[in-house]
């Protein structure tokens, strides 16, 4: 994105963003439903705002709905059609985010703090047109650095753009992440904080694992395969961003006071301070596993099965293969749990098509994932992962991996005791007083 730079000075690193918060810099604050959930919340954030301008800091601000107000405008929707049209069903779901970003200039204005509210056409940040889950394009930051430059605020209205026919479309769920991302680039800011319900990433889901530590800093690449994984502090596209447009994002409470030591800076692998072996375990109840056996051992045969479920615009995760007693080929993989009912009847479709023998689902799996970028200068991740379910007594179903991720499904009344196991094995565990 080419946006004008509305910053005073060229961006900082984070260590001497971190050591000199008097500094002049430019934030863009992001804060989620459960933030802004009602006027009391609100009046929280705009003295949070208020705080963080008292420092010097240039400031914008992002928001989301208030708690269950999207969900609300949604049933509305699916209650009056099903099948909506999608640029009618943007312009209903993006009202939750001009109402608190209204909410919040007057919050705002009533302690003293001149502010602005903006909605996605008016920045504007512009999108393609694929409502409901719309790609931004370009953002143009120019009156956003105008109303900084007059020392005002401006509270922009997250999860919403404007495609090319002046139609409002809505990023999808968490995308005001992803716009507080896309507007930090383009107005070339410091930092972008994103305040939630939580103080930071951990190194799993601490309500599962109560040993799990609260970690000071991690990459890009390990949040983006955290995230994809079931991980749900980040919006997957919001990370991407940062990554792309090295925008240092930094995620901390709303609910607690914070500091500049606050939270968790997600940054580049140069600027991360110790590359473990092992950075976190993320686990998703969201898979179904599809099995189709006496599949024909021919040439083609997969591109003939996942061509059409991905036309169907099916997404395939896990697939593993195996040659039967027979000399047929069983065919494993994984969808959403939303999808496996149409991932089922295509296949059945193709059945004469295709000449396979039976096909069996599951929607009683977990996938559990073990991320880190040490794993590129280090052996032995699997085998300990591996190793550790054995002992437990937990069948593995399906493995797949990348450069830094090793994802295996097992049957989900294991996951907790998997999730629990493999995080003491890695040397995750918090020392005993220290749990949060």
């Amino acid at each position: 994105m080419s946006m004008p730079d509305c910053s005073d000075d060229t961006a900082q690193s984070v260590d001497d963003a971190l050591s000199s918060p008097s500094a002049s810099r430019t934030v863009v604050m992001k804060f989620g439903g459960t933030s802004v959930k009602d006027l009391e919340r609100i009046r929280i954030v705009a003295e949070k705002v208020k705080k963080e301008r008292a420092r010097g800091q240039r400031v914008a601000v992002v928001v989301s709905a208030m708690s269950g107000v999207t969900n609300q405008m949604v049933h509305y929707c699916r209650d009056l059609d099903s099948q909506a049209d999608p640029a009618e069903y943007d312009a209903v779901v993006a009202s939750g985010e001009q109402v608190t970003s209204g909410l919040l200039a007057i919050a705002l204005g009533a302690i003293g703090v001149p502010a602005r509210s903006f909605q996605g056409w008016q920045i504007p940040l512009r999108t393609d047109e694929s409502h409901g889950c719309a790609a931004i394009e370009d953002v143009e930051g120019r009156a956003l650095c105008a109303c900084m430059d007059e020392g005002v605020v401006p509270v922009i209205a997250g999860f919403q753009g404007v495609d090319a026919h002046g139609r409002i479309a809505t990023l999808g769920r968490g995308g005001s992440d992803t716009s507080a991302v896309a507007l930090a680039a383009a107005i070339k800011a410091d930092q972008c904080d994103i305040y939630t319900d939580v103080d930071g990433i951990y190194t799993t889901d601490p309500r599962i694992v109560k040993q799990a530590q609260r970690l000071d800093r991690i990459t890009y690449e390990e949040m983006l395969e955290l995230a994809s994984v079931g991980a749900k502090v980040l919006q997957t596209r919001s990370v991407g961003l940062a990554m792309r447009e090295r925008v240092h994002v930094r995620v901390l409470s709303s609910f607690v006071e914070t500091d500049d030591k606050s939270g968790t800076i997600v940054v580049d692998e140069d600027e991360s301070v110790e590359k473990k072996l092992v950075t976190g375990i993320a686990y998703s109840m969201d898979d179904a596993k599809i099995t189709i056996r006496q599949v024909p051992d021919e040439p083609g045969i997969a591109a003939r099965i996942f061509g059409p479920l991905s036309a169907a615009g099916l997404n395939i995760d896990m697939i593993v293969q195996s040659i039967g007693a027979d000399r047929s080929t069983n065919m494993t993989f994984t969808v959403g749990k939303g999808d496996a009912e149409r991932a089922c009847q295509i296949l059945e479709e193709m059945r004469v098509d295709i000449g396979y023998g039976a096909l069996s689902t599951s929607r009683n799996v977990a996938k559990i994932s073990v991320v880190g970028v040490g794993m590129r200068s280090n052996t032995g991740v699997a085998a300990t992962m591996f190793r550790t379910l054995a002992e437990k007594g937990i069948n593995i179903q399906v493995i797949s991996t990348s450069e830094i991720k090793i994802s295996v499904l097992i049957d989900a009344e294991y996951m907790e005791l998997a999730m629990r196991a493999l995080h003491t094995a890695y040397g995750l565990d918090a020392p005993v007083g220290e749990q949060p």
